[in-house]
């Protein structure tokens, strides 16, 4: 293949993620950029076709009329279509923001409307629905692409991908080199739309500095190169995903392996064997809980083997979190437990060539990490949230210590207020929330980022989060939730007085439901019951749980499916000040709830969280 000809001059533009796209695709030319996984087989693509698809698509956006600073939404699964636009709206001046695949149709009108995105990428005609009906509070929208291989259907605003690649022609390559040579580092370069406490979404505005700043720290860290390869599978929406599917491999110049869905994460790990995996909680659990179950099925001299490794194991990577050297006995023994464990297993779960694993998104059990180590897994935690670029914190290789998130990153400033909370300062740090002058103030009050955790920090600077100043709850997949509307939508279902919702570091969400005694009088009656109504009596009556799950199913419908109600338990008595359920203006204490209430939601989850 001939070398990329961009056709404008690469040197001096300002450094930028797209800028260093087509520096690398000049450099690495016919080397794999990606993978896709086609009629059964990993087809690798090309630096040049990645920096060619780039150009063609950022020159469509301008034949479009995407003018700098105006946003892209992206609307789909993991896909190489997803990062090529991605990258193409930020050299064209624009932002890019994603939405998550799983979002309904009122969510993905929101942010369509609040970004006033004149263009959005989608994945097929299940994305294509969402927006559709919701088009009428769309003014802006003017262009909606699809990805290679959907179904496009004949309307106006409608473009398939090579469609809309073709529109690029219209505007020449130096209008592109000018776009780029506009770019400032101080400028936002992505949106990601994360829950607040309250309320709809809001947009983290990430400037280029943002993104080049943490990439270049995440390389040093763990001394990332283009040896190495990932596996993206985690919604790009995220920017986690992001910095390890996009940013990192960019500056890097590695490839990126696009799983053919999270239902086959396991099978195309096994196939891939990424040299750098990025897992939530969840993931990181379904390993140890399968290991441990497998290890359980062992008997006699395998048993005593495994046991033994397991010690091995667990003592090698307890030395090396410490930096310190391995004994020579360790040594044999380590080199042994390889030969006849480690090696077999490794492959086997799709970590054979793993030099870094990390785990993020969510607090993770130290135990799980511990547990791992032992079958010579080595898990390190990182910290931060999207108002960061991700990491804050994070235990690199040979200085980790389980249980924390580790010490500050390179470059970022960590401490905590007065009150505990976490506060950030560094070039990674956010500049705003997309038209909330408020948010803004309030998150980066005194020029440091104030994060909503709370946390401690041991003798050696190695943070622990030990809380959160606000009720969101983040599931074990990684996913925030914001209680309030779900609860709010809940408490509108005509027999409920009270709804907590339950979730935090659990892989679904459940919640508490107490009857209003009022409603539950009316709906006795209505049915001939006479005398004094028995809330709890009537909590356990099958009639009013079928009923309530006919108003918990209305309510799923109109959240995102990570944010749906799987269980709920009706709780025999609605919630009360006088027990220290509820504050004096009648809001729920959620821990007081969960303190009290902890057998009937343990009970949600028994024999499901694993």
């Amino acid at each position: 293949m001939a070398p990329l000809q961009v056709g404008f001059a690469l040197e001096p533009l300002p450094d930028s993620i797209p800028t260093r796209l087509f520096r690398q695709a000049v450099r690495l030319g016919d080397e794999p950029a990606w993978f896709e996984k086609t009629d059964g087989r990993w087809v690798p693509a090309p630096w040049t076709t990645y920096g060619e698809q780039v150009a063609g698509l950022a020159r469509a956006l301008i034949t479009n009329g995407v003018q700098p600073g105006d946003r892209v939404c992206i609307l789909g699964e993991n896909k190489p279509e997803w990062v090529l636009m991605d990258v193409a709206a930020m050299a064209a001046g624009g932002v890019p923001a994603g939405i998550y695949a799983t979002c309904s149709a009122e969510e993905v009108a929101y942010i369509l409307a609040h970004a006033e995105a004149p263009v959005v990428l989608v994945e097929d005609d299940v994305q294509w629905a969402k927006v559709e009906e919701r088009l009428a509070e769309l003014p802006a929208l003017r262009r909606v692409v699809f990805m290679r291989g959907a179904k496009v259907p004949s309307h106006p605003l409608a473009r398939s991908w090579e469609a809309f690649l073709a529109e690029g022609e219209a505007t020449p390559a130096a209008a592109l080199g000018a776009r780029l040579a506009g770019l400032r580092p101080e400028q936002p370069a992505t949106f990601i739309y994360t829950s607040g406490t309250t309320g709809p979404p809001k947009a983290v505005m990430l400037s280029h500095r943002n993104l080049t700043f943490t990439a270049d720290i995440a390389l040093s860290m763990v001394s990332l190169s283009s040896g190495d390869c990932v596996l993206s599978y985690l919604p790009l929406s995220h920017i986690a995903e992001q910095m390890f599917s996009i940013y990192a491999p960019i500056t890097a110049g590695g490839p990126v392996y696009f799983a053919e869905s999270r239902d086959k994460l396991r099978e195309n790990l096994v196939e891939v064997q990424p040299t750098v995996f990025f897992g939530v909680p969840r993931v990181w659990e379904k390993f140890a809980a399968g290991a441990q179950a497998r290890l359980g099925e062992a008997t006699g001299l395998k048993a005593k083997l495994a046991a033994w490794a397991l010690g091995v194991g667990q003592a090698v990577v307890a030395t090396r979190n410490r930096g310190a050297p391995l004994s020579l006995s360790l040594r044999l023994q380590y080199k042994l437990a390889d030969r006849l464990v480690f090696s077999k297993v490794k492959p086997k779960v799709g970590l054979g060539r793993a030099r870094v694993c990390v785990s993020g998104a969510a607090p993770v059990s130290p135990e799980v990490l511990r547990f791992l180590s032992g079958l010579d897994i080595v898990v390190h935690e990182v910290y931060g949230q999207s108002e960061d670029c991700g990491p804050t914190t994070f235990n690199p290789p040979g200085n980790t210590r389980f249980g924390t998130v580790g010490p500050a990153m390179p470059g970022v400033e960590v401490k905590l207020g007065e009150d505990g909370e976490v506060l950030v300062r560094g070039e990674n740090v956010f500049l705003g929330y997309f038209k909330d002058p408020e948010a803004t103030a309030a998150a980066l009050e005194g020029g440091w980022l104030h994060s909503g955790d709370l946390g401690s920090f041991d003798e050696d600077g190695f943070l622990r989060i030990i809380g959160r100043k606000k009720e969101i709850l983040i599931t074990s997949g990684g996913k925030n939730i914001t209680p309030l509307n779900i609860e709010a939508s809940l408490k509108d279902l005509p027999l409920v007085s009270q709804a907590v919702l339950i979730g935090d570091r659990r892989n679904y969400i459940t919640a508490l439901l107490t009857l209003d005694p009022e409603a539950a009088a009316r709906w006795a009656a209505a049915r001939g019951q006479t005398g004094p109504v028995d809330l709890a009596a009537l909590a356990a009556d099958p009639a009013v749980r079928a009923e309530l799950q006919q108003g918990v199913d209305a309510v799923n419908a109109r959240f995102a499916r990570v944010e749906h109600v799987r269980r709920f338990t009706v709780l025999p008595r609605d919630l009360e000040q006088a027990r220290d359920e509820l504050t004096p203006t009648m809001k729920v204490k959620r821990r007081n709830v969960e303190r009290l209430w902890a057998a009937e939601i343990e009970a949600m989850y028994a024999g499901a969280e694993a």
